[in-house]
């Protein structure tokens, strides 16, 4: 078991930066692939980052890739997400979510989530 707590969020202005923190508790964090999703209202979770246990290597969506890094820090077990360069179309709330199997990039893959924290990005 895994319990996971985002913070971070907030509202800015396009052009700005946040980061995201998604602090676990419980045993074997390094264990975990974690990702980071999003929630637009009205539409489905997608996809946002995802890095894979141990060794970290990190799967990006394209519509954030040069904008967003995910990054570990396993002895702190928890997961970030820088977000530079926000648009409106950011928006969302965004979850971390965990799964000790592999990393994935579907939401229905991971077994453990937060409660979500909202961007809110403005023109």
């Amino acid at each position: 078991q895994v319990q996971l707590v985002e913070s971070g969020g907030g509202s800015v202005q396009a052009g700005d930066s946040l980061r995201l923190s998604c602090a676990a508790s419980g045993r074997s964090f390094s264990a975990y692939a974690m990702g980071w999703f999003r929630q637009a209202p009205g539409k489905e979770r997608e996809f946002v980052a995802a890095i894979s246990q141990i060794v970290g290597i990190t799967y990006v969506t394209d519509s954030v890739k040069g904008r967003f890094t995910i990054s570990r820090d396993n002895a702190k077990k928890t997961v970030y997400l820088q977000m530079n360069s926000l648009k409106p179309e950011d928006t969302a709330v965004y979850y971390c979510a965990a799964d000790p199997r592999p990393l994935t990039t579907t939401p229905i893959e991971y077994s453990f989530w937060g409660q979500g924290t909202q961007v809110t990005v403005s023109s």
